[in-house]
Formats: structure tokens, sequence, C-alpha cells
């Protein structure tokens, strides 16, 4: 069961926003997304906050810039998923722009599980690297930190995961979550920790002198990768974020963006020129992730870091392979969730956890996505990994911080979980078989603690109703170039239709012809407007109030309004 309900806006604020030049409909749509002075729409690069604010960074440059110039090897320790992917680019790319000698390694997901362990310490020694920089993990890794204290190298953390109880015992560590740090923007992604450093060692080497008589390094060249990692790890999208975003985005649509993006999206059949958050969250991410989730993230990194278009294009299309491979383990996986669940009443739980001994370590993540989108409720779905051990992967919903849920099962039944890390909606934990029902039990007993009736309850927030002039292709594609994500949703509206035709296409998508019945001036006449319901072959009842956006179908060259059905109710 869903409620839908109408995001509130100060009315006072929508006003000051369209007096400033904001259009109306975007000025309540900006107010109620906490937008209170049209400066904070300014996208520009100038208005980034500025690296001194983040703890350490400015140190991390000094210690960077002394390695440039005593020509140390410096092993990049990256992360298995999009954004560790586009942060290891982002390092690699940009340290080697400043005359670094870097190198880096990618931990496989099924041998090494997360972060530096003292595994992937030993495995970095044979490069012999003098310092190990860790991008997107490193936060929790007491361990690993010791053991390459131990072997004598240098350890800098860039991080953005919320730190335990412990720190490691790294050289330095830059992470806005870290105790201490006053950096405005908590939700940079780890992909926009790493530019951040950059910037700052860029300075200082600039104070040092390095770019007497020769040009900059232009660390804009990066931020195609920064606005490709944050909107595929679904931080919050606060105003620092969506100015690196709509930096990228700009990079993109322009056509300078790096080979690998340009071959991900081509392989997609997505046009560069028309590149929104949506393609960066739901086409290229997904098919960069599937090289972590099924292979190699290497295979991803390196596609990212390849200027030649030829090796990009033969690597993006071994990922969009991989990612038709990951769709369909991903259906499979889903179909025998259900079948467990066949008989499931959501009212009688707050959580479900789940495990089948065939499911596949690398999509749980997103398998617990889409039973939490289906029941609203907390979700950890669990694979057997190589060594034996259960691993799981979280998602969660608005109530239930998923990271603090898991450290108070911790620390209520110290046996339970041998490891975990992660935020508020998504989290990953390793526990032995034989625990996983003193685990559900736990998890459930603190859902049901943590979680109100309220919190259970699936909420569709809209913008509204629109008038009739407001159905228009400028308004949609204005609204498409905008960046939304998380925390900064799209805008959705709501309204009373008619159905009048409705067929199925591409045998799983719900082709209709809708006509207004509410949200026109009482002289305008019925409207009619095409419509699609992706991935729903459900019929429509003849009346239905939905839930939509407004998209541009692009159909042999020519454009045209598109209403994206949501959620309907209808009689």
């Amino acid at each position: 069961m869903s409620k839908i309900t109408q995001r509130p806006y100060p009315i006072e604020t929508a006003q000051q926003l369209a007096e400033s030049g904001v259009a109306p409909l975007l000025a309540r749509i900006y107010a109620a997304r906490g937008i209170a002075d049209a400066a904070q729409l300014d996208t520009d690069i100038k208005h980034l906050l500025p690296f001194a604010l983040l703890k350490n960074a400015e140190q991390m440059a000094i210690f960077l810039a002394d390695a440039i110039a005593d020509k140390k090897k410096i092993l990049i320790v990256a992360d298995y998923d999009a954004d560790g992917a586009t942060a290891c680019a982002v390092a690699v790319r940009g340290l080697s722009a400043l005359g670094a000698r870097v190198d880096f390694i990618v931990p496989n997901r099924f041998e090494y599980g997360y972060g530096l362990t003292p595994e992937i310490v030993q495995l970095a020694t044979k490069s012999a690297p003098d310092i190990l920089l860790t991008v997107d993990n490193g936060i929790a890794s007491v361990e690993g930190v010791a053991e390459a204290n131990r072997l004598g190298m240098q350890v800098l953390v860039t991080d953005h995961h919320l730190p335990g109880d412990a720190l490691p015992d790294a050289l330095c560590i830059v992470n806005p979550n870290q105790p201490g740090c006053a950096f405005p923007s908590k939700h940079l992604a780890g992909v926009g920790v790493m530019f951040y450093v950059l910037m700052a060692l860029r300075a200082e080497m600039r104070k040092r002198g390095a770019f007497a008589g020769q040009t900059e390094p232009n660390l804009g060249n990066l931020l195609d990768l920064v606005a490709l990692g944050t909107v595929a790890d679904v931080v919050r999208l606060d105003d620092n974020n969506r100015i690196l975003v709509q930096q990228g985005l700009q990079r993109i649509r322009a056509g300078r963006s790096c080979a690998g993006i340009q071959a991900l999206l081509r392989v997609a059949r997505r046009q560069a020129a028309q590149a929104s958050s949506y393609e960066l969250g739901f086409i290229v991410g997904p098919r960069l992730n599937a090289a972590g989730r099924l292979e190699d993230m290497g295979l991803g990194i390196r596609c990212l870091l390849t200027d030649d278009a030829t090796e990009a294009n033969e690597i993006a299309a071994r990922l969009d392979a991989l990612n038709r491979e990951r769709r369909s383990i991903e259906a499979d996986m889903q179909e025998s969730a259900l079948a467990t669940l066949d008989n499931f009443d959501p009212a009688d739980s707050y959580s479900l956890s789940l495990f089948n001994e065939d499911w596949h370590q690398g999509v749980i993540g997103i398998l617990a996505s889409r039973l939490k989108d289906r029941f609203h409720r907390p979700v950890i779905a669990f694979a057997r990994s190589q060594t034996g051990e259960l691993k799981g992967s979280g998602r969660s919903i608005a109530g239930l911080h998923l990271r603090d849920a898991l450290d108070l099962v911790s620390k209520r039944h110290p046996h339970l979980i041998q490891k975990f890390g992660g935020h508020a909606m998504a989290a990953g934990l390793s526990i032995r078989e034989e625990y996983l029902n003193d685990f559900r039990q736990a998890f459930e007993s603190t859902s049901q603690e943590l979680l109100d009736a309220e919190s259970l309850v699936k909420t569709i927030a809209t913008d509204g109703q629109l008038e009739t002039p407001e159905f228009t292709l400028s308004i949609a594609r204005d609204l498409q170039r905008q960046v939304w994500g998380q925390g900064f949703p799209e805008p959705l509206f709501e309204g009373d239709f008619k159905v009048q035709t409705q067929r199925i296409v591409g045998e799983k998508h719900l082709k209709l012809t809708l006509r207004l019945c509410s949200g026109q001036a009482l002289s305008s006449p019925a409207r009619s407007f095409d419509a699609i319901r992706f991935f729903s072959a459900e019929p429509a009842p003849d009346n239905i109030h939905a839930v939509y956006s407004l998209g541009v179908n692009e159909y042999n060259g020519s454009e045209s309004l598109q209403l994206i059905v949501r959620h309907w109710a209808g009689d």
C-alpha cells in the first residue's frame, strides 16, 4: 500500500525565486527541495567549497608533493564499485598529470572482500610501492593499515564512509565524515574526496613553483568522472555535489568526456549531447558496476583510463555484455526470492533477511534494493562467499539508519557479525552461516525498535498537479537537463486521467494515451497525452490517479512530450 503526498514548499521562497528570474514551476520545485536563494542554483565551478575546509587535505597535499619530488611510487588501492572505479581513475589521471609515479590495484570482491585488508597489503607488495593511497575505502581498515606500516609502506586514506570506533593509524586521512572535520558538505562521494585532494595538491605544487614556465594541469578535465561517481554512488546532491555533477555533465554533453564514458554511452545507444544524471546513474553506472559484480573492476577502471577510442569501445562492449548477464542473474534471483516470499505479509515483519545458496555474491545488493522497493522494508540479502561465510548486502528505508542498526546488533550480540560497514541507506556485512537465524531475529528486533508504523508505509511525494499550459516539450526538456538525484529528487506530478488507449510494447512496457481530467482551467479543452509505464504489463483501469514525470520521447529523429507513469491508483 502506498500513500501519495504533495511536497510542501514555502510560498514566499517560491515567489522570491520567481522574482529573481526562475521559471514559476521550477521556483516551487526548487523551494520544495530547500533552495532558499537563486545563488544556490549557480553551478559555476568558482562556487565549489574551498579545499582548505576539508580536514587534512592540505597536509595530504604536502605528503604527495614530497612523494612526487622524491619520485616515490604511489599505488592506488581502489574499491570495486562505480565510485571506487571513478575515484581510482581520477587519482591515476590527476596524479600522473602532476608528475607522480602511480599505479593501481583493485581487490576482487570475491577473493579479498572490501577495503585495505592485510591480504590486499600483501598483494600490493608485489608492486613494491612506497605509498598506498586508498580511494573510496580505508576509514575502517585498521588491520590493513597496521600491516602496511609493519612492512614499511606509508598509507594515505581518502574515503567518505562513516568511521568506526577507531581510526586506522595512517599517515594522513581525508574524509569529510571523520571526527573534527568541519567541511560543510558531508556527502562527498569517494571520487569527490579524491578530486579535492588533487586540487589541494596542485595548489601546493604551485606554491613550490613546480609549474614555472609551463601550463598547469587542468583538473576540470576530470569532472566527467567526478560526476559519474557522485551520481552512481547515490550520495546526497547538496549544493556542492550539484556543482560537481553539473560541471561534469557539461563536459559530457560538449563531447569532452573521457573515451570510456563516451564508449559506454555509445554501447547503450545514448547521445552524449543529451546526457543527464539519469544516464550517469542508470545507464553508464550499472555497466561500470557490472565489472565489479561479476568479474574484476580492473576492467572498468581500464575503460576509464584509456585514451584510445578503439580500446574504449572494446572494453565498453565487454562491460555491456557483463551487464546483460548481471540482469539475467538478477531476474533469476528475484524470482527465487519472490517464490520464497510468496506467503509473506509485510504487516508481519519490520525487516527481511534472506539467503539462498544459489545467489550470486556480486548481485545481492541489487536484489536487496529491488525487494526493499517492493515491500518497503529494510532488506539484507545474503550469499555464500568463497570462504564459506555469508556475505550480506543491505538496503534500507527512511527511518532506519542501516549502518547504525547493524552497529546496535553488533554491540548487543558481539558474536553475530564478523564485520560490517556502510551508510544510512546501504551497508554490507559478513556472518557465519550457523548464525543466520539468530541474526535475522536480532535485526528484526532492532528494526522494530527503530521504526514506527508511519515509516512502514511507502510514501510517494509529488510536486502537485500541473496546469494544462505546463504540459510542454520545452518544460520537459528543461527539467531533463537539471541535476536530480538522492536528496534532490526528480519532480513527480499527479493528476486524474481517463485511459483512452493502452497496449504492450517491447513485451514489457505499457503504452497509453491519457486524457487529462484535472489540473486544467475550466475554459481549456481536454487534452490527451502519450504516456508509458516502463517494465509493467499490468493493464490500467479506465480512470486513474497517476503519479508521473515529464519525459521527452525521441523517435525517428523527432521529439515529443511523453508522460512517464510511475504509479497509479484507479477504479
